[in-house]
């Protein structure tokens, strides 16, 4: 423990030196020197393989072990001492991206009923403010919730959900105040400006009935932080005394509720990775004899979710239909299903919404989405249109049943982010809000581009690119940026981004790499990019890399790549396969140390992992785990510059695995390039507030400029 001490005061006296010496090459300057992880040697063996370990005593999810505490800390000073060089660049970014976005800003406004709902920001505070308005736009304000009030005197502050009753007069949100993402339920009387009784931990969902004093939610259990137990709760009651209505065994799969939109029905959902199983409750008799209802009992490898339009059921199924289709069914016979839209090998449907006369199916065309509006009046239908060939669709908050309005939100890497009201019979769409860039933009100096990079199997791989037109050279010495997830079904929309500006207009190309494990190109896309096809998406940003290089856009002094989570794997793949295609890499808390993780069978939610990359515990997978297990093929050789960040609080990816994968890259290593890792004590998504985040983007957006020696 000394030596962590002494290098903490060693650290302290180097920071000064440090802002003055980290040059633009990305190497550490000789007065700082980086933390020195002590070995413990342990080993497992599985399947007769022995696995050898130095940093197995990093492991610590009690959070109590003062040792690891103390080697953290000295990690975040030596970080710390090397990001001290880049501060003012930093500040400069981020001052930049403040004044893109401006200090006040009032969000667009929905309409519910006789109310209108917005958010709106307020100068200096980091919070949004919930508000609405009665029946007009030019009516008072009514504030909902002031979340930096709420906030004050916690250093982080989050909310996430936030239901109002049917009536519109009370509203139910959860809080976390630690980043562990366990939610205290509040409820509040909105019209009173008062709190109830009611204070629930922890909950981490919820939903009214009919009756406006009904509530359901879902909390973990102790051993797990996925929502396993379903409750009713009555307002005003004792929650010790509220009543289980559901309890999920199966640590694969966690718990939801949800409501149709037709406010019909309370929906009690269950889901794993692969499979899901819904029931029903009439929200208008919450308190009724007897439990919800089972649609359809759970089957593996099919899932689908329901809502209905009167005596119609409408479901979204993956049975014999990889890329989904729309079935019904009668209220009366719920297992006799019938066709609405069948299942498409090209086009994958996203999701669907259902309205007095409409039905809206998102379509997943070439990595887009497209709306396509089924009218039930006539039987007729139409695709909504779009200019741009590549773009991002969000459908947003759309509360009414009876209504011809659907709100969404459309983007494009040139475009920046507009709200729109359309309606559906008319096909007038009316703009409520574009979040304009303060200061100024024209999208006509940016350029975008999709093009498509071939991987090691032959697969196009798409990639979302922008660059600043007059800055753009065609001779490979741009800075690049290439971004990607790739796990889980999650894509990655080319959407706007004003913080993003600030790399364009430094001469950077931004790049966004649609690797397999993502489902921008369906079903498929996904299914080649999990379990026995892992190594597909890591191949595939690889052949992005390359084609980027080939094609002049870039070279790989000037390139850099950064993912976040499960995006933070390819990193710490592509660092131990292919370290000589980037100047430097970035990983926001990074899913390393797989094999490690997932050899835990008892640790929270691993399970619910099997179905994603595999059980280790079967030999089949535990072979093909270990051939590119982050933490396991860590090297002797050179690596790139890199900076990784981790969640101490994180309930997603435990703290020790970036940890770990530093200490051993470390020890490892060959060259005498950047390497830090900075820890901060909340969860998965750093920092509460809006100041944070866009301090910690020009942060790494400042240790990227620096280290490619793009000033």
């Amino acid at each position: 423990m000394k030596k962590y001490f002494l290098l903490i005061i060693i650290l302290l006296v180097a920071a000064f030196c440090a802002s003055q010496k980290v040059h633009k090459e990305g190497k550490q300057p000789e007065s700082i020197i980086p933390s020195d992880a002590q070995k413990i040697p342990t080993s497992k063996t599985l399947h007769g393989v022995e696995l050898k370990d130095d940093y197995e005593w990093m492991i610590d999810d009690t959070r109590s072990d003062s040792t690891v505490i103390e080697y953290i800390e000295a990690e975040n000073l030596y970080a710390e001492a090397i990001l001290s060089g880049m501060s003012a660049l930093k500040d400069t970014i981020f001052n930049e991206i403040i004044s893109r976005i401006g200090e006040e800003e009032v969000n667009a406004q929905t309409r519910w009923g006789d109310y209108y709902y917005y958010s709106r920001r307020e100068q200096g505070k980091s919070y949004l403010i919930y508000c609405r308005k009665f029946n007009s736009l030019s009516a008072p304000e009514e504030i909902v919730l002031d979340v930096n009030s709420l906030a004050e005197g916690h250093e982080f502050f989050s909310i996430s959900k936030r239901e109002y009753s049917p009536d519109q007069r009370l509203l139910a949100y959860t809080v976390d105040t630690t980043g562990v993402e366990r939610y205290t339920l509040y409820v509040k009387d909105i019209q009173a400006d008062t709190l109830l009784a009611e204070k629930i931990y922890p909950v981490n969902d919820v939903e009214w009935a009919n009756d406006n004093k009904t509530i359901f939610y879902v909390t973990p259990n102790e051993e797990n932080l996925k929502s396993k137990l379903a409750y009713r709760h009555v307002l005003g009651s004792d929650s010790a005394d509220d009543e289980l209505i559901y309890k999920e065994d199966d640590n694969a799969f966690y718990v939801w509720f949800g409501r149709t939109r037709s406010n019909d029905y309370i929906v009690l959902g269950t889901n794993s990775k692969t499979t899901s199983e819904v029931r029903y409750l009439d929200a208008d008799d919450p308190p009724a004899i007897g439990s919800f209802t089972l649609f359809k009992p759970r089957k593996q490898g099919v899932k689908y979710y329901i809502t209905n339009n009167g005596d119609t059921w409408y479901i979204r199924t993956n049975e014999s239909a990889p890329n989904y289709k729309i079935m019904t069914a009668n209220s009366s016979d719920p297992l006799k299903w019938e066709t609405f839209i069948p299942h498409n090998d090209s086009i994958y449907i996203d999701g669907f919404d259902v309205f007095e006369k409409y039905i809206v199916v998102y379509e997943q065309h070439s990595g887009v989405i497209k709306p396509h509006i089924f009218l039930l009046e006539d039987g007729t239908d139409y695709y909504m249109t779009f200019p741009e060939k590549v773009y991002a669709y969000y459908d947003r908050w759309t509360p009414d049943f009876i209504t011809d309005t659907l709100y969404f939100s459309y983007s494009s890497l040139t475009t920046p982010s507009s709200v729109y009201a359309y309606n559906m019979k008319s096909k007038e769409r009316k703009l409520l809000k574009r979040y304009e860039v303060v200061g100024g933009f024209d999208p006509d100096e940016y350029q975008s581009e999709r093009v498509y990079a071939t991987s090691h199997d032959g697969e196009k791989v798409p990639i979302s690119i922008v660059y600043k037109r007059e800055l753009f050279k065609n001779n490979g010495s741009n800075p690049l940026y290439l971004h990607a997830y790739g796990a889980y079904g999650n894509s990655r929309n080319p959407g706007f981004s004003r913080a993003r500006i600030s790399l364009l207009d430094r001469g950077f190309v931004y790049a966004i790499a649609h690797v397999r494990g993502g489902k921008e190109k369906g079903e498929q896309w996904y299914e080649q990019g999990k379990l026995l096809n892992k190594k597909n998406t890591f191949f595939d940003y690889i052949a992005c890399a390359e084609f980027l290089i080939d094609n002049k856009y870039t070279n790989p002094e000037k390139l850099a790549a950064f993912g976040a989570s499960a995006g933070g794997m390819i990193m710490g793949v592509i660092a131990n396969w292919r370290p000589d295609l980037f100047g430097v890499i970035v990983a926001d808390v990074p899913s390393m140390d797989k094999l490690t993780v997932l050899m835990d069978s008892t640790a929270s939610g691993t399970k619910y992992h099997y179905d994603e990359l595999g059980n280790p515990h079967k030999k089949e997978y535990f072979d093909y785990l270990l051939s590119w297990d982050t933490y396991q093929n860590i090297k002797k050789q050179s690596y790139p510059n890199m900076m990784l960040t981790a969640g101490y609080h994180d309930s997603r990816v435990r703290y020790w695995q970036p940890l770990r994968w530093v200490a051993k890259v470390r020890d490892m290593k060959t060259d005498d390039n950047v390497l830090i890792l900075k820890t901060n004590m909340a969860g998965h998504y750093g920092g509460s507030g809006r100041y944070t985040q866009y301090e910690d983007i020009a942060e790494r957006y400042a240790f990227i400029i620096r280290m490619l020696g793009v000033e």
